[in-house]
């Protein structure tokens, strides 16, 4: 038990791991802001041009109900059936958000980074073909004189 429980710590103290718990963490907090990004911001905006209708709240009543209702909620207290296609598009509305959203934040982020310098091609020795010092006279692995190319 006591190696079981040294290899399970070292699993957890990869640096994988603890990143992808930072990630994790990060985002659930990032998908509460998107989340009040779209409900706060955008569905109202989308409920003017729908003309004040809520999104989340269109259904289909299913069945014969005698009774007609007039919200998802009053269908659930008196046992009707409905079908909740307004839920759907509301979240594929958030999908589309979301996936706006991190695609900004990403473009942005790699922009800020700046890339890597390239790196010099490696000197090889014109007889053996083995790598070289950029400094070097002399090859080490065949000792064949080596010319400075300019």
């Amino acid at each position: 038990m006591k190696k079981f429980m040294q290899e399970f710590k070292a699993f957890a103290m990869k640096g994988n791991v603890m990143d992808l718990a930072v990630g994790v963490i990060i985002g659930g907090a990032f998908g509460k802001i998107v989340a009040s990004l779209v409900n706060d911001i955008f569905m109202p905006l989308i409920s003017l041009l729908t003309g004040g209708t809520n999104v989340s709240g269109l259904f289909i009543q299913l069945g014969d109900s005698a009774v007609p209702v007039a919200s998802i909620d009053q269908a659930k207290e008196l046992g009707v059936a409905t079908f909740n296609y307004g839920m759907f598009i509301q979240n594929v509305i958030d999908f589309v958000i979301i996936a706006l959203v991190i695609f900004l934040f990403i473009k942005a982020m790699s922009k800020m980074q700046k890339p890597a310098p390239a790196a010099e091609p490696a000197r090889l020795c014109d007889y053996c073909k083995q790598e070289v010092a950029k400094e070097a006279t002399r090859c080490p692995h065949c000792t064949s004189d080596i010319h400075q190319k300019a």
